[in-house]
């Protein structure tokens, strides 16, 4: 996808957004809903990867009680580097991480991925809740 004013672009995909949330082929995926790691914090912007198993993650993750899933999406418009994962907290972009303020498009769903383990899943949790007690910890929305 490229940006607008021709900017470089940042990946060509296929792009991933991983949730709990079952949805169809064309729903368009919005910002602004709580965060999964900030409940207090509304998101300006909706997330994506182009990593399957990053997806993933963020399935396992995600609130609520339904199944896991990971959506293969499209961008609608302009999208960037995620900074809470890439240059302003991280060198480069290893997780191939995203954000946009315009909609992502539900093409199809992926039903391969690696699947955290119950262990792998509460290391995870326990991280979070360790970078939350951080009083300088803090999420770019």
């Amino acid at each position: 996808m490229e940006n607008k004013n021709d900017e470089q672009i940042l990946d060509n995909g296929p792009f991933y957004h991983g949730t709990k949330a079952d949805l169809q082929i064309n729903d368009l995926l919005n910002a602004g809903f709580t965060s999964n790691y900030y409940p207090e914090i509304i998101m300006n912007h909706i997330y994506f990867t182009a990593l399957p198993n990053g997806a993933g993650l963020a399935a396992a993750l995600a609130k609520g009680d339904g199944r896991e899933r990971v959506y293969i999406v499209e961008p609608t418009g302009k999208f960037e580097n995620d900074p809470n994962v890439t240059d302003k907290k991280f060198p480069g972009n290893p997780t191939r991480s995203y954000r946009s303020k315009e909609p992502l498009r539900i093409v199809g769903e992926l039903t391969d991925w690696i699947q955290l383990t119950d262990e792998e899943l509460q290391n995870w949790k326990e991280r979070i809740a360790k970078i939350r007690e951080n009083p300088d910890a803090e999420i770019i929305n």
